[in-house]
């Protein structure tokens, strides 16, 4: 039984993606699939892609690149819910010029909402250097801080590293 909230975090290219994707497909759930990336270059397109492509016909998907509490208010207890990912999410609050605490706090009412457990994936941008400019330092705060309120919410918090999890709170299932 998956928990209520399971929190992904790892590295770009790290695994987590699919491992999360693995965790759903585990249970005996409905596997939804909430893409939050926007396509805007060719980069984008080809790993949007390559992601749909790990995906049988099994998955129900949905897209929503800022307003998630639509698309999680409509799940049941008979399905479980992949967020890919919270860090597209956050770029896009944030290109949008939204208010990132206020965007944050809405985000996590609507995962307090969802009936279905959900599994959300984000990355960790803090390992690296500080960025030379301000909108890249201000994200990576921004990032910094939303993973932080999502593995405090978390029943499960995952650190993915070359396709491999590391239990950082609460007990696989």
């Amino acid at each position: 039984m998956l928990p209520k909230l399971t929190f992904v975090l790892g590295g770009a290219a790290s695994g987590k993606s699919v491992w999360a994707e693995n965790l759903l497909l585990s249970s005996a759930l409905e596997p939804v699939y909430l893409a939050t990336s926007r396509v805007f270059d060719d980069e984008i397109k080809m790993r949007v892609e390559l992601h749909r492509s790990r995906r049988s016909d099994r998955w129900l998907n949905f897209e929503a690149q800022i307003e998630l509490h639509p698309v999680l208010s409509q799940l049941t207890s008979g399905q479980a819910v992949l967020i890919d990912c919270a860090t597209m999410w956050l770029t896009n609050l944030i290109m949008d010029g939204r208010d990132i605490a206020e965007g944050q706090a809405d985000l996590l009412s609507a995962l307090h909402d969802c009936a279905a457990p959900v599994v959300i994936v984000s990355n960790e941008v803090g390992h690296g250097i500080v960025p030379e400019n301000a909108l890249a330092r201000r994200f990576r705060e921004a990032q910094g801080r939303l993973n932080i309120a999502l593995a405090a919410e978390a029943d499960l918090a995952v650190q993915v590293s070359a396709g491999l999890p590391i239990v950082m709170k609460g007990t696989l299932p």
